[in-house]
């Protein structure tokens, strides 16, 4: 049984992505490891970063980016699909360059996938999901955020990434154009199997100013330019009231320790409500600040009502 990571990237180190943790994070337990490196700027240093991880596992593919013609962050699915078309393992393990995985779990995960190998009514694996806000310490667990995803699939040429990356479906048509990426007919969500195992997830916390920048980036790839609006943006990222999100008292993954290290910007967080002109993030409206109360006090943080893009087969 072999296992293949794969990811992808642009300017990692201009917009403050901790890649090289997440690579290797998961490493240890991949017979190889795809990185679908992107036509990064000229300021950038991703490709220095990689080459400092040392691995002949690594193996890297160079892409250009056209959100003109994959809008909605389906350039992010096109990605992920370059870099999976050049996997050669029974299990892809994916992995996007601001996740991780605890050292603790990669036992589990590799049995997991040793023991499901020749069982065909698995697809792939399910991870729950620690998203952190703002810092290290504070993380969602609202109605407002995914709860688990799919992060391990079989090697099988008609899956295909979904939507904007965040998942994975069975396509029995494909082109390979936005409209195939967007698409729910003729595709099937795939079987898998819950992992006991979190995936570590550090896309929103990053300094203020370079997440105002990172709002850049994400504006231009959804809408295939950069919007006047979210070009004039030129203030420090409000990440809002942290004492409403739950506090993370466990460990992060070791690999992360030099990273979260690095930490300074505190003095620029808040926990405490505030007026701002910003619009309310979605977790911070009454609406949703009432469904998730439901959903983690009374549903044991069961989803009400949530769209879910997998089908869970008993292990």
């Amino acid at each position: 049984m072999t296992i293949s990571g794969f990811t992808f990237i642009k300017n990692a180190t201009k917009l403050y992505i901790p890649l090289k943790e997440s690579i290797c994070s998961i490493l240890p337990i991949c017979d190889e490891f795809i990185i679908a490196i992107g036509d990064n700027d000229p300021d950038d240093k991703t490709d220095e970063l990689v080459a400092s991880i040392k691995s002949d596992k690594i193996k890297i593919i160079r892409t250009v980016w056209d959100t003109e013609a994959f809008p909605k962050n389906t350039e992010f699915a096109r990605q992920t699909d370059l870099a999976k078309a050049e996997c050669t393992g029974d299990w892809l393990f994916y992995i996007q360059a601001d996740e991780a995985i605890h050292e603790n779990k990669l036992d589990l995960i590799q049995s997991s996938c040793e023991k499901y190998l020749k069982d065909k009514r698995v697809d792939g694996f399910l991870f729950n999901y620690l998203h952190f806000w703002g810092n290290y310490e504070r993380y969602h667990f609202s109605h407002s955020w995914y709860k688990k995803e799919i992060r391990i699939i079989r090697n099988e040429k008609d899956i295909h990434s979904w939507k904007d990356a965040q998942s994975f479906r069975r396509f029995s048509k494909w082109e390979g154009t936005f409209e195939d990426y967007q698409k729910t007919e003729d595709t099937q969500k795939l079987n898998v199997v819950q992992l006991d195992a979190h995936v570590f997830h550090y896309g929103y916390v990053r300094p203020p100013m370079l997440m105002t920048e990172k709002r850049k980036v994400n504006s231009r790839s959804y809408h295939g330019k950069l919007t006047k609006l979210i070009e004039s943006l030129d203030d420090v990222y409000d990440y809002g009231n942290l004492s409403r999100l739950r506090k993370f008292t466990a460990t992060h993954p070791a690999v992360m320790k030099d990273w979260i290290s690095k930490f300074d910007w505190e003095h620029q967080l808040r926990y405490v409500d505030q007026k701002t002109n910003r619009d309310q993030f979605k977790h911070e409206r009454l609406k949703y600040r009432l469904i998730s109360w439901i959903e983690n006090n009374l549903f044991g943080g069961k989803v009400i009502g949530g769209f879910e893009n997998y089908e869970v087969v008993d292990g």
